[in-house]
C-alpha cells in the first residue's frame, strides 16, 4: 500500500438511528446516523410501515387522485354530448313528405 493516501479507519464509531437505536461500528468517520436499523426497518420487525422523507408516497396519491378526478370528468363530458345527440334528434321535427314533394326538390 501507497504512504499517507488512505484515510484513517476508527474502530469505535457509534451509529445513531432515528427510532433511538445505538450500535458500535467501524468506519472512517467519526459519527454515523441512519434513518432505519435493524430494530425498526420494516422487513425486521414485520410491521407494515411507509418510509417517506421527502413526501414522495403523498405526492404520488394527490397525483392519482387527480388523474381519477380527470377520467370521471372525461366520461360525464362523453354522456353530455350523448344527451344532447339524443336531444336533438328526438326534437327535429319529422315530416314525411311524399314522392311528389320530393320530385319538386329535385327538378328545383
Amino acid at each position: 500500500m501507497k504512504a499517507k493516501i488512505h484515510p484513517k479507519y476508527n474502530h469505535n464509531v457509534t451509529v445513531t438511528c432515528s427510532c433511538g437505536n445505538t450500535f458500535v461500528t467501524g468506519s472512517t468517520t467519526d459519527n454515523i446516523t441512519t434513518e432505519l436499523c435493524s430494530k425498526c426497518h420494516p422487513f425486521y420487525t414485520g410491521d407494515q410501515k411507509i418510509v417517506d422523507t421527502a413526501n414522495l408516497v403523498s405526492k404520488y396519491e394527490e397525483r392519482k387522485k387527480k388523474a381519477k378526478q380527470k377520467i370521471v370528468s372525461k366520461k360525464e363530458k362523453q354522456e353530455n354530448r350523448r344527451q344532447k345527440r339524443a336531444e336533438r334528434r328526438s326534437s327535429a321535427p319529422t315530416k314525411e313528405q311524399t314522392l311528389k314533394d320530393m320530385l319538386k326538390q329535385l327538378s328545383s
